[in-house]
């Protein structure tokens, strides 16, 4: 079962969540009677609901809990709270060796220290009877004063089912394969030959664990691996294992120790893990050559070495020569990563890649609120991340420690083990929110938190935020966004969006001056991946390019190395959905994963009206239906390839043609109708309304050219007002204003308040505003008289958005959400002291597949039919595609 903070277990009161694996949810938690902090693992459901199972592990527990050693995390009991069981043992703090590796080899003078502690631990273990079966750097932790902890101790066989099939979902860890011989127990890629065979093991494959281990914590590589569990379990048996990758500094005697410990036959390899212990000890001591074998032609393993060549040389077959065998090249392998369930990927926040390449973070959007998911890679599933509601734009810190996002009009970040998201700075951007960020080696961000505006900078720890780039006004620049920095920490990429989509590029930027170098004449985001290479998406296609990071140019063509990625490149958006890690991994979204949208007419029970017209876009487009008052023509705004710009069509129903009808230099957006037909109102990204004439004979007028960020909600039936959607005040988020279309049409506020008030729409007989609110922490409707606020009814009962009237007034429709469509009957009267509105109970009429993002809305006809803009099933569950070592395919 899933916890959450402040949540109890017995005396345990849970902190936040630190991970989750096959051996269950791990929280931290407070022992409120020993007034200490805790980890607890909560068992997974399988083996809690299995009395048998129980019984057995309560036994092993009981083993476990009895070992006392400094370097193993220590086991304090069983807790059981309903049908929740946890396991409560030491919490301990620092890295795990996995995340040491990941920013690349260890050097040998840290990592046999660390070695030699893990060794001490096994070797107490083994003494007691307990052999550890899982050992891996994941498993292993650091200390701040360098103490090392191995942790999960024996738990594999304590949770082993004794039974011959078990469901691998469920199993102890991910790379769990039924036989029959039984389960083999420990992750692939470390396990001993004899055990990816499902033999019976005993603390020779805790010996071969080790060796593997310290081999990757030199060379930072892993030893063994392949595309899915059941390949490297075959390679771990088929394949012999090679040092070649060690560094030139590792002193002789741990080349032989290592090759001791990795022999595949147990009854050659190590007997007692205790050697290796002395053996490390004697190295660290310098009782032992610490020379390199490159220096030590005199020592007896470089004669070995050299025994072993000759031997090898004159067709002698000897048990130390398949570690001279030629490192196998690296292979491209792909994979594919399914939207969390019921939920559909965020169609305007690209996704992250963790520097080391082992998680993934992105935006998806479950029952109407986003929020950031983090996959890791080697696991089934993503998890959600607590604290990230309204999350966008996701980047990670270089120590894969933390993820910085935008939420709340706030630059935010939280660690990925978890915790309270911890504000940095203001980023109140204006509708859209901010557009990227990038965290520098030096714990500098730069971000863009604005549609409108140069990228800012501010400190990893929060602070005042200043800008870090200027506008180029002579270029029409409009907005700097997606920032990238470079190796050197003081450089970074950027895209300066340009209302003359030719002048749209990609710049090199510096934190040490306002200076800049052109790179890339496109519209596109742009990354940089070692060994050195820009990524960019170029008609949807994405692209790389050698590049010089020490002197800032490239220095080849351009070649593709993906088709169809999505990338919403005009308008507000102008991005590849793309990430790169550090070491070789890549991920991106294909082509209508995304936000493809169509406008489909559905009855009142969600079937789609046969002979209706739907009416589709171009795949990057997220519409803004509105139908006309006399019900023939619909107006939408889509990216139009040929601008590169977002504009506003109009739809003749009845002829079942299209026109567009703005041709400014402008993205223009969110249209809605003048009472009469006769003109549309729309946004444009200059951050003013303006209107237009339907039949296109006049030129776009202004309407509101203050300097708030505005968008048009509604126009009141007797042509008045404009009902207006503001954000430019951090301090009341998103507020409703009203522009009156008379006397000095000076605009004003109708609802300011601390929370955002959004999505207004005016009864039919201009006396009721129906609007969003998150006042009680998620959105719900609510209903307030006008042009006066007053009274107040809440008309959604567990989240809602997106108010639509019936053209009656007789009904008032909003996505739930979990996005069904919502109708609910209203009545009004007029009662001494001010008219009175009552609101039925809202009632589900369909399941939509509704994109519930700022840019999407519904319309209804006055015959009851419904415009609404739909993902197709198919794309709905569109996956990203990861690949790793991606360059291996590269041609040579």
């Amino acid at each position: 079962m899933a916890l959450i903070p402040s949540q109890r277990l017995g005396p345990y009161e849970i902190l936040a969540a630190i991970g989750a694996g096959g051996m269950g949810e791990v929280y931290r938690a407070r022992d409120t009677r020993l007034q200490r902090d805790v980890a607890l693992k909560i068992l997974p459901a399988i083996f809690a609901a299995d009395p048998a199972r129980m019984a057995r592990f309560e036994r092993e527990a009981k083993v476990l809990a009895s070992l006392n050693h400094p370097n193993i995390a220590a086991i304090h009991g069983l807790e059981e709270s309903g049908s929740t069981r946890a396991l409560v043992m030491e919490l301990v703090e620092g890295p795990t060796l996995a995340e040491r590796i990941a920013a690349g080899p260890v050097p040998v003078d840290e990592a046999l220290p660390m070695m030699k502690q893990v060794a001490e631990a096994l070797e107490y273990a083994h003494d007691h009877g307990v052999i550890h079966r899982d050992l891996k750097p994941a498993n292993i932790k650091v200390k701040a004063d360098g103490t090392v902890k191995v942790l999960d101790f024996g738990l594999a066989k304590a949770l082993q089912d004794e039974q011959t099939e078990v469901d691998l979902r469920n199993s102890p860890t991910l790379s769990a394969v039924a036989t029959m011989q039984g389960v083999i127990l420990g992750t692939a890629g470390y396990m001993s030959p004899e055990q990816a065979k499902g033999k019976a093991v005993d603390r020779r494959a805790d010996i071969w664990a080790f060796g593997v281990v310290l081999v990757e914590l030199l060379t930072g590589k892993t030893l063994y691996v392949g595309e899915t569990p059941a390949e490297t379990l075959a390679a771990v048996m088929m394949k012999d294992p090679t040092l070649s990758a060690l560094p030139a500094s590792t002193p002789p005697a741990i080349h032989n120790l290592l090759r001791r410990c990795l022999d595949k036959d147990p009854r050659q390899r190590l007997q007692h893990i205790g050697e290796a212990r002395i053996i490390l000890a004697d190295v660290l001591s310098g009782a032992a050559p610490a020379e390199p074998l490159a220096a030590t032609s005199k020592s007896r393993e470089r004669v070995a070495w050299a025994v072993a060549t000759i031997a090898a040389a004159a067709g002698l077959v000897l048990a130390v020569g398949h570690f001279r065998e030629p490192v196998e090249a690296k292979r491209v392998i792909k994979l594919s990563v399914l939207p969390p369930d019921k939920a559909v990927f965020n169609p305007r926040s690209i996704p992250a890649l963790s520097p080391d390449g082992q998680r993934l973070v992105f935006v998806a959007n479950l029952n109407g609120q986003n929020a950031l998911w983090v996959r890791d890679l080697d696991s089934l599933a993503a998890r959600p991340l607590p604290g990230t509601d309204g999350a966008d734009h996701p980047f990670w810190s270089p120590d894969g420690r933390f993820i910085a996002f935008f939420a709340g009009g706030k630059l935010k970040k939280i660690e990925v083990a978890g915790g309270p998201a911890l504000s940095l700075c203001d980023a109140e951007g204006n509708l859209q929110g901010g557009l990227g960020g990038s965290w520098g080696k030096n714990d500098i961000i730069v971000f863009s938190p604005l549609n409108n505006g140069p990228l800012f900078r501010v400190s990893a720890a929060g602070g005042n935020a200043t800008p870090a780039t200027e506008l180029n006004q002579a270029a029409s620049e409009i907005s700097h966004r997606f920032p990238w920095f470079l190796p050197d920490g003081r450089h970074f990429l950027y895209m300066a969006r340009s209302d003359d989509s030719e002048r749209t590029a990609v710049y090199v930027g510096d934190l040490d001056s306002k200076n800049r170098r052109l790179v890339l004449a496109i519209a596109s985001n742009a990354v940089y991946t070692p060994p050195g290479y820009l990524l960019f998406v170029r008609d949807r296609i994405l692209m790389a390019q050698t590049f010089d990071a020490d002197n800032i140019r490239t220095t080849g063509d351009p070649f593709p190395i993906a088709e169809q990625v999505e990338s919403p490149s005009g308008g507000v958006f102008a991005q590849g959905q793309f990430s790169s890690s550090q070491n070789g991994v890549l991920a991106y979204v294909a082509s209508g994963a995304a936000g493809l949208a169509q406008l489909v007419w559905f009855d009142r029970s969600g079937k789609v009206i046969a002979g209706s017209v739907s009416i589709s876009a171009p795949s990057n487009s997220i519409l803004w239906p509105a139908i006309s008052p006399d019900g023939h023509a619909v107006i939408e705004d889509h990216f139009d390839a040929q601008t590169g710009l977002y504009d506003v069509w109009l739809h003749d129903l009845a002829r079942g043609t299209a026109s567009r009808l703005t041709f400014n230099s402008k993205t223009n957006r969110m249209p809605i109708w003048s009472p009469d037909g006769s003109h549309i109102a729309f946004h444009s990204n200059d951050g003013n309304l303006y209107q237009k004439a339907t039949s296109g004979v006049a030129p776009d007028e202004p309407l509101d050219n203050d300097a708030r960020n505005k968008r048009a909600d509604d126009w009141s039936r007797d042509g008045r007002y404009i009902i207006e959607e503001t954000q430019g005040d951090p301090k009341t988020e998103f507020d409703i204003w009203i522009l009156p279309l008379f006397g000095d049409r000076k605009p004003f506020p109708y609802l300011q308040t601390q929370f955002a008030e959004r999505h207004a729409k005016l009864s039919p007989n201009g006396h009721w505003l129906a609007y969003v609110s998150n006042e009680t922490k998620r959105d719900e409707v609510y209903v307030q008289t006008f042009p006066t606020p007053g009274g107040k009814w809440q008309v959604s009962t567990n989240g809602g958005g997106y108010p639509v009237w019936s053209k009656d007034g007789k009904e008032l429709f909003f996505i739930s959400a979990d996005r069904k469509l919502m109708a609910v009957e209203v009545k009004v009267d007029a009662v001494r002291g001010g008219p009175r509105f009552e609101a039925g109970v809202p009632k589900p009429l369909f399941d939509t597949r509704f994109l519930p993002t700022d840019n999407s809305w519904f319309d209804v006809s006055k015959d009851g039919r419904f415009l609404i803009p739909t993902i197709p099933e198919q794309e709905a569950n569109t996956p990203m595609t990861v690949v790793v070592n991606w360059t291996a395919g590269l041609k040579k």
